[in-house]
């Protein structure tokens, strides 16, 4: 069955699939959002929840954690 095109907006932000946390991070501004920057994210140690998916905030909070290592230290 697929998502009406408004279904994306009412999922929790506390279970996001990678797509759907890309669109709401673009539509939030940030320009640099995509699949493969979480997907790379998730590589270095991003949280993901039991069944796969993010909670925005504990993503969030872990790119706050990250950006304030130092250098070089978040694995990019």
């Amino acid at each position: 069955m697929a998502d009406s095109p408004d279904a994306a907006s009412r999922r929790s932000p506390a279970a996001l699939e990678v797509a759907d946390l890309v669109r709401l991070l673009r539509a939030a501004g940030a320009r640099h959002a995509d699949e493969d920057a979480v997907r790379r994210d998730l590589d270095a140690g991003a949280p993901v929840n039991a069944d796969g998916t993010l909670h925005l905030v504990r993503y969030a909070a872990w790119l706050v954690r990250t950006d304030a290592r130092p250098e070089g230290a978040r694995g990019d």
